[in-house]
């Protein structure tokens, strides 16, 4: 039996018209960092919520180290939880807030100070001991809060977007931190975020849920290179992928705006039972715009006008129209291209996505 057993978990709030989360299943390993994500109102929140028992469960099995705990309150689950908005104490100092937990559970004082002092020690707070939360900055206040959690020692660290209040740059910092603090504590982690980049560099694996239903789970790096239907495919990568109508007939791929590509064997054969209309997806990455791969696929050269850059340093991303859709091209920082400039640019075939139009599912993944 797994450490998280999520069998069938369904939440349905009264008089709704349908469930906030449906069929949700999961097997949860001991020590595992497990990343819910996807857009708001997809349910991941009020699955996190689920587990640890601020919502009811409409139906379902849920199971915590072999112990059914569907009906057990949240204080007897063995969980810790880091919340959004930090929920600090405003007049306690950073050792007081960190340590009140444990006073509350009638810990005796010499052992509250000695988990106190290693947990500020842990994250870098000894500075801070005896400031109060308004003096101090949304990274040192996110610690305090992640200070108070690792001190009660549970089993289970629940977090619900606890960055998500963070400048871009803190929040790289904080990404770091959480990371380290799970491979120090070695505590099983479920983390729940929108923002796919935060999963993809923080989690062992990532669960991505639309509308209530889990879409797919699977490592980072599995998700990102076979993705199961379109829209797993559209949320996880930046920038996005890039999506075309297309008719394929035999080793000839139309798109909406009549032009046309070769296919490869190994693709065409591939797709032998899945001709007509599609939807092709190919990662911007895997436009290439220099002379070795336009040289190797020279049969299958494109043209377009670039109509915007984005130069982001170690790489650029080109936008242009091409097949009836915007594209983007992620570009090394060598390859930079003006507004204006003809591109000349292949897709790399064997990289290409295939989704059935009217399931969107992925038809080369099954």
């Amino acid at each position: 039996m797994s450490f998280i057993e999520l069998k069938k978990i369904n939440k349905k709030y009264e008089n709704a018209e349908r469930n906030s989360v449906t069929d949700f299943t999961l097997n949860i390993e001991e020590k595992e960092f497990i990343a819910f994500v996807g857009p708001s109102g997809c349910g991941k929140s009020t699955t996190l919520r689920m587990i640890a028992g601020f919502e009811e469960i409409t139906g379902g099995d849920l199971y915590i180290d072999g112990k059914r705990v569907n009906e057990t309150a949240p204080k007897d689950r063995g969980i810790a939880m880091v919340f959004q908005n930090y929920a600090l104490y405003p007049h306690m100092t950073v050792e007081k807030n960190i340590g009140y937990g444990l006073k509350n559970m009638k810990m005796p004082a010499e052992e509250i100070k000695k988990k106190v002092d290693w947990a500020i020690d842990i994250l870098g707070l000894e500075e801070y001991r005896y400031r109060k939360p308004k003096n101090l900055s949304g990274g040192q206040r996110q610690r305090v809060a992640l200070g108070r959690a690792i001190v009660k020692n549970q089993k289970v660290f629940l977090m619900d977007e606890p960055l998500s209040n963070l400048d871009a740059k803190l929040r790289v910092s904080m990404r770091n931190e959480i990371s380290k603090l799970h491979r120090e504590l070695g505590t099983t982690t479920i983390y729940v975020t929108h923002d796919q980049v935060e999963a993809m560099t923080m989690a062992d694996r990532i669960v991505i849920m639309k509308d209530g239903v889990m879409q797919q789970v699977g490592k980072p790096m599995d998700l990102y290179e076979h993705p199961i239907n379109k829209f797993v495919a559209g949320f996880i990568g930046s920038p996005q992928m890039n999506f075309y109508n297309v008719t394929v007939k035999g080793e000839e791929m139309t798109f909406e705006d009549g032009k046309k590509i070769t296919l490869p064997d190994v693709v065409a054969e591939r797709l032998s039972d899945h001709q007509g209309e599609l939807i092709m997806g190919i990662r911007g990455e895997d436009i290439k715009v220099d002379e070795q791969n336009r040289e190797l696929y020279k049969a299958n050269v494109q043209q377009a006008v670039v109509e915007n850059t984005e130069v982001m340093g170690n790489e650029n991303n080109l936008y242009f129209t091409y097949g009836g859709s915007l594209t983007v091209a992620r570009v090394s920082k060598y390859e930079l291209s003006q507004m204006g400039d003809k591109l000349e640019f292949v897709f790399s075939p064997t990289k290409m996505h295939f989704f059935d139009k009217e399931t969107e599912e992925n038809i080369l993944e099954k």
